[in-house]
């Protein structure tokens, strides 16, 4: 049977959405071994900064910089730190499910950055879409048992790496592989914990347990290393757009984690807020693919 670049692309895309959505399975039995969402966040780095400095070199990409993309690489290191912060620590104050859907507004985000900042046009779908994202954050964000401090912690995150991702597109780093840029924010994040816990004086052994060696290698390989790299593979052979409606999965990953796994509650609004979120985010993905669909219509 013959396999087409668009099949392996859409594989990839489905490997990249749901291994990034495995964040909290293996985080939180760190946390329950005692570990701080900035123990956790070390070994992370570490092992996965490991992990694609062999990758650099398999991939025969260059470990040189120029001297213009320093500050940027600098600058989307403490992004990608501080976004990875701000979601494990909203791990510990909220349900996994909630706080994996709340992440997927980052390209809400994006859009509207784009727009204020650098003033690209906004269209009725883009606008509607937020508008429908926003009423499923306000959904989720409802009830007696809601946390606004993780609510708080998940929408820094998503801006975090909504920033993230406008610099790669507005900076000389547009123009770096996507391994070596990766593997300079691991580096600038990894020293950014390190200095957290007080210059690495109070960063504890991993428990010498199968369980907790296990849960922070996967940490470092499935959702960071296996994810970039299906990532990359999937926007080179189905694009973008395509990759990032795959992208819906990472949230219902992260949902049927918190319900299958940690027992979370799913209720009706809860429910219906990560389905407005899903749709609102979909709908900016294929703004362009609805356009053209309405333009040739008007002009069949």
């Amino acid at each position: 049977m013959l396999v087409t670049e668009r099949s392996k692309g859409f594989f990839c895309g489905i490997i990249a959405a749901v291994t990034y959505g495995l964040n909290p399975l293996f985080a939180k039995p760190l946390y329950k071994a005692g570990l701080t969402p900035d123990n956790v966040l070390f070994y992370r780095y570490v092992f996965a900064l490991i992990g694609l400095v062999l990758m650099v070199k398999l991939n025969g990409s260059s470990f040189r910089i120029k001297r213009n993309e320093m500050p940027w690489a600098l600058l989307n290191g403490v992004l990608m730190f501080l976004s990875s912060l701000f979601l494990f620590l909203s791990y510990e104050v909220m349900d996994v499910g909630i706080a994996s859907t709340l992440l997927f507004v980052y390209p809400v985000m994006v859009a509207v950055i784009m727009t204020i900042g650098f003033r690209e046009k906004m269209s009725l779908i883009a606008i509607a879409s937020i508008v429908i994202a926003l009423t499923g954050v306000a959904a989720l964000s409802s009830g007696d048992n809601v946390s606004w401090r993780g609510i708080l912690y998940v929408i820094l995150s998503a801006l975090a790496y909504a920033i993230y991702i406008v610099c790669v597109r507005v900076s000389p780093l547009k123009n770096m592989p996507s391994d070596t840029l990766t593997m300079y924010c691991l580096a600038v994040g990894t020293v950014g914990f390190i200095v957290r816990q007080d210059f690495g004086c109070s960063i504890p052994m991993l428990p010498p347990t199968a369980l907790a060696w296990s849960c922070a290698i996967l940490l470092a390989l499935l959702p960071t290393m296996v994810s970039l790299y299906t990532t990359a593979l999937a926007i080179r052979f189905v694009g973008a757009t395509a990759t990032g409606i795959l992208g819906a999965l990472e949230p219902l990953t992260g949902v049927a984690i918190g319900v299958l796994v940690f027992g979370e509650e799913l209720t009706i609004r809860l429910g219906a807020g990560i389905v407005l979120i899903l749709i609102g985010v979909l709908l900016l993905i294929q703004e362009k693919a609805i356009l053209e669909y309405f333009r040739k219509k008007s002009h069949g």
